[in-house]
């Protein structure tokens, strides 16, 4: 199942999804757009933020199952992606199951993830953007914030291996409901914004 007027950014950490996200919302026609992003700010979310920065400690199925209520909630929820889309707004993300697959499966194996979002619908449009973990990592450490427990370079790599193994996959088996477009993250942004827009413009004026 595809849901309509969805659109879902991904990649690794440092991968640029969040500059190009900033970049849309600046342009006029991001006023027909609700933007949003995975962990959501709920009470779910908050607290997958606390184990992203290690804080707070769970086993990695238990991480596994968060992100997929988290998910849950942040779908159908009040005012929620599918609130949004049924009032006639186009959804942009920032992360979706598509992270979860990866993500968690490097941490506790493919098919828990695969079961616990099995019953989520694809986006209309994927964007996934392209890096090697080394680059990615250089992009973090230029921020000057704290890391994350993920972002090491060696878990990265896995997860960017089992990230272009996901896409290859939906490419085989989604080809004639979820368009997927591949970027190669780095490029300059101003480049890679404008190549979002034109893939997003249909959806938005749909």
């Amino acid at each position: 199942m595809v849901l309509r007027k969805f659109v879902v950014f991904e990649g690794i950490d440092g991968a640029g999804t969040s500059t190009q996200i900033k970049l849309l919302q600046a342009r006029p026609e991001s006023q027909k757009i609700f933007f949003t992003a995975e962990p959501t700010d709920k009470a779910t979310g908050k607290f997958l933020r606390q184990i992203l920065s290690g804080s707070q400690s769970v086993s990695p199925q238990t991480a596994a199952y968060l992100f997929a209520a988290d998910r849950a909630e942040h779908l159908w929820g009040k005012d929620g992606i599918v609130d949004q889309t049924q009032n006639g707004l186009t959804v942009v993300s920032d992360r979706y199951l598509f992270s979860n697959l990866a993500y968690q499966g490097v941490t506790c194996g493919e098919s828990l993830p695969k079961m616990l979002n099995s019953s989520f619908p694809l986006p209309e449009l994927l964007f996934f953007f392209d890096i090697s973990a080394k680059k990615s990592l250089e992009r973090v450490e230029k921020r000057g914030e704290d890391k994350e427990i993920y972002e090491n370079e060696n878990f990265l790599n896995n997860t960017a291996i089992r990230y272009r193994n996901i896409i290859e996959q939906y490419k085989k088996t989604a080809y004639n409901e979820m368009k997927i477009v591949e970027i190669d993250a780095t490029l300059p942004k101003e480049k890679i914004s404008d190549l979002i827009w034109k893939e997003i413009l249909p959806i938005i004026n749909s």
